[in-house]
């Protein structure tokens, strides 16, 4: 498939222009979400399958993780033709399905798009490789070596090793921020540009409302190859690589975050417009990453939403924490729009992550729907599953193979979403093998029985999401009065003369704090399980219980 060839004449969701403003998106990994055919790989049509279900969330919109054309050396992240399906999803056909029934469901549909590289397979790269002379020779970031015969600069590879691969056919150096197998394009090239702008164009020509840009601010490195400088210990983390990778000994001035990424991405903004398509960047950065957030997203000409690791990582966040978080948000971003997540196919779930209990799981689920952005959940996130065991015989990630035993990988999230509870493969296939053992834990938290069980997190997610949508200003509104009080967190949210007060005890124990001022605050989110001022005119707050008070003024 080529992109010069025509598309089907496909459904085009009507949509406001602002529908991602607070949107509640559902991140699909395809291999593991339903296997339609037996062959132990999760395809498009089992996405089909399941798309009722995800409707009844009463989410917005989906994310779909890449199902392109690939040789599966980093599972989908490293594409060799941008305009088709790898047959082990399906086919261009059932991609129009899901696109579809999506539609008809109400749900929009995203999906992921990896322009920062591509495999070494792509015939970009296979013609770029050949010489130093052809058309696409400037395709990617080539560069001679030192004169020792070193790689030309010290960038590393989040994967491991230096970001530099040597091939004998260029006698030149080519560079890859991920496997080896995954080389850089080369962004300072205008046709490089057009041609992704062109891969744009065909995904929307088919009907998608949106995209999820992974490593939006790798796009771009310093065209002059200067080397990065070192990052004192005590500055470093392991927010976007693990403790173990010396990535995290350098800041990264060069190999990425460069400003000549805003250019290119006004450029695709203008490409999406006429869709009224909304993107949300993925923006790895352990320093600065609230910063570049702010700046991918500012103003109406650039990306609606991204979405940066301070919630993707780490230990539990404390109240403290989120509301430094927020804050920070606020200071840098004041014209920004974040994504928050807490779970994605690249992190420990957050419910092992973070060790929480019932209450917690609840409470966080709680809180995401009301900060200040849009949400996104990750399949099975809804039903409480916690990180699976993946054992070393069985793994499949390529990063997890390299750290081991360290750091395990990213298998632990991936693995087969569970349907029933009394089967072997959980519902997810008929096959006896499927490409990652379904997890044994899961099972007891599979969809039919979460629906079965009127205790189940599923029923949560969706009260607190339909509360969400029922509030403008949960939605677009702002998040004013941030405060701290013991283990409370509390924030006001205010728009168009609704306001909404809520505090979350985010401790283990029973925690008292005074109501809002003000009079006309009127309790709301019983189905919620919100405390109400108590006879002493208090509030009285469960662990991880929220409070949640609700004030309509004249506009105007």
């Amino acid at each position: 498939m080529t992109i010069q060839e025509d598309a089907p004449k496909m459904t085009h969701l009507a949509k406001d222009p602002d529908w991602w403003r607070g949107a509640v998106i559902y991140q699909i990994y395809p291999r593991s979400y339903q296997d339609s055919n037996g062959d132990g790989v999760g395809d498009l049509l089992g996405i089909v399958q399941r798309l009722p279900y995800i409707a009844s969330l009463g989410v917005d919109a989906i994310w779909i993780s890449p199902f392109f054309t690939s040789p599966m050396k980093d599972f989908g992240y490293d594409v060799s033709d941008y305009c088709d399906v790898d047959p082990m999803f399906g086919s261009l056909a059932d991609f129009d399905a899901v696109v579809e029934t999506a539609h008809a469901l109400g749900l929009k549909v995203m999906i992921d798009l990896v322009l920062s590289h591509t495999s070494d397979q792509h015939p970009w790269f296979r013609e770029s490789r050949a010489s130093r002379e052809n058309a696409r020779a400037n395709w990617y970031v080539w560069a001679d070596p030192k004169p020792d015969g070193t790689p030309p600069n010290n960038w590393l590879s989040i994967f491991g090793g230096p970001a530099w691969q040597w091939d004998g056919g260029r006698m030149q150096y080519y560079m890859h921020n991920f496997l080896t197998s995954q080389p850089d394009l080369n962004f300072h090239e205008p046709a490089v540009q057009a041609a992704l702008l062109d891969v744009a164009r065909f995904w929307l020509e088919r009907g998608v409302d949106g995209f999820r840009l992974d490593t939006i601010n790798f796009y771009f490195c310093d065209a002059e190859l200067r080397d990065n400088p070192a990052l004192a210990p005590e500055a470093r983390n392991a927010t976007i690589a693990p403790e173990v990778n010396p990535y995290n000994w350098q800041d990264h001035l060069y190999d990425k975050n460069r400003p000549e990424n805003v250019d290119f991405l006004r450029k695709l903004r203008a490409v999406m417009k006429p869709y009224n398509a909304a993107a949300v960047g993925e923006v790895g950065d352990a320093q600065r990453g609230l910063e570049i957030l702010g700046q991918y997203t500012a103003g109406d000409d650039l990306m609606q939403m991204c979405y940066a690791f301070e919630l993707l990582s780490g230990q539990r966040p404390t109240a403290s924490r989120i509301s430094e978080v927020m804050a920070r948000f606020e200071e840098v971003a004041p014209d920004g729009w974040a994504t928050w997540a807490f779970s994605n196919h690249d992190v420990v779930r957050h419910t092992t992550r973070w060790d929480l209990t019932p209450p917690a799981q609840r409470g966080f689920a709680t809180l995401m729907m009301f900060l200040h952005g849009s949400a996104c959940i990750y399949q099975g996130e809804e039903l409480g599953l916690p990180e699976a065991h993946v054992a070393y015989e069985d793994l499949q990630d390529p990063y997890g193979i390299e750290f081991w035993p360290e750091f395990k990988g990213r298998d632990g999230c991936r693995t087969p979403m569970v349907w029933d509870r009394d089967n072997l493969s959980g519902g997810f296939s008929t096959s006896p093998r499927t490409w990652l053992p379904v997890a044994s834990e899961h099972l007891g938290l599979a969809v039919a029985s979460s629906e079965d069980d009127p205790a189940a997190l599923i029923h949560h997610y969706r009260k607190v999401i339909a509360f969400r949508h029922a509030h403008p200003c949960l939605m677009k509104g702002t998040i004013e009065e941030i405060a701290v009080k013991g283990h409370v967190l509390s924030f006001i949210r205010r728009h168009e003369g609704e306001e909404l007060f809520f505090a979350l005890n985010m401790g283990e124990e029973p925690e008292t704090i005074a109501p809002p001022q003000g009079a006309g605050w009127q309790p709301a989110g019983m189905e919620l399980n919100s405390a109400q001022p108590g006879a002493d005119g208090k509030l009285h707050l469960a662990h991880w219980q929220p409070c949640i008070m609700l004030r309509r003024r004249a506009r105007g």
